[in-house]
């Protein structure tokens, strides 16, 4: 009779020890799920029975298993490419275009609740804005324009996404691709652009001489001296020349002068 109740009471107590061990291992199950942390850059939006209760973090917080959920959102600055677009310019000239889209989620619980997939959205609203923006330009506008061209795009954008709590920092475009028949005319318009702006400068380059010099002759006429002078100088300059003769006609020099000048030159010979 004792052994039976050692060995039920034995029993008992093993039965008690199962029960406390489940227990524990509930309550650290519910404690597990109940804490959550979040880093600095992210915040939790919590759904409580389907309600909006709002967002918490960062750090840690508490959630109710199987009543509480929620979502987490990255804070930080974001970047998706946008796929190349076929885009139709207003000057009906086909063109591939690819950009980069910055953006951050500066309101976490509407980033949730307006819009079911942010990220995938705000892409396909970027590409349907490349597409719109740059079909109302010409392609010359959007070569020489590009960083008017972005900001109209950021400003669009962010516009768009406002009520989703997303802000579009940026759109910077990356490449724009044209047909090849397209590159050879411009690269033979760019030339014909280098070689009248070569001929032009040559042209002001003479008309700016011819400027001086008939300056020069005024300047002259009204000085004879100075014209002497301004021989003299020209008669050393070539008289450097050794195999030179220089026949000047200043003074009384005369065709028999000349004439004489020249036979002596002939008898040297």
């Amino acid at each position: 009779m004792n052994l039976a109740l050692q060995i039920g009471g034995i029993f008992e107590s093993i039965n008690t020890l199962i029960v406390a061990f489940v227990v524990l291992v509930i309550v650290v199950w519910i404690l597990s799920s109940s804490i959550k942390i979040v880093k600095e850059y992210e915040r939790a939006v919590i759904f409580r029975l389907g309600r909006l209760l709002g967002a918490k973090g960062p750090g840690l917080f508490l959630i109710i298993p199987f009543v509480d959920a929620f979502r987490k959102v990255d804070l930080r600055v974001l970047t998706f490419d946008v796929p190349k677009q076929v885009v139709i310019t207003r000057d009906n000239i086909t063109i591939s275009v690819d950009a980069v889209v910055y953006y951050r989620v500066f309101d976490p619980n509407k980033a949730i609740t307006q819009v079911e997939n942010y990220v995938l959205s705000t892409n396909l609203l970027a590409q349907t804005m490349l597409r719109d923006v740059l079909g109302q330009v010409e392609l010359d506008e959007i070569l020489a324009r590009r960083e008017e061209l972005n900001r109209r795009l950021q400003q669009s954008l962010d516009l768009a996404t406002d009520p989703w709590g997303i802000k579009v920092t940026a759109v910077v475009i990356k490449d724009v691709t044209i047909p090849e028949s397209l590159q050879r005319a411009i690269a033979k318009q760019a030339e014909a652009e280098r070689e009248r702006r070569s001929r032009i400068i040559i042209a002001e380059g003479e008309q700016q001489a011819a400027q001086k010099m008939f300056e020069a002759a005024e300047f002259y006429n009204r000085a004879p001296l100075a014209m002497k002078l301004r021989e003299f100088q020209m008669i050393t300059e070539v008289a450097r020349e050794k195999n030179l003769i220089v026949i000047s006609s200043s003074g009384s020099t005369d065709i028999g002068s000349i004439a004489g000048i020249a036979k002596a030159v002939q008898e040297r010979k």
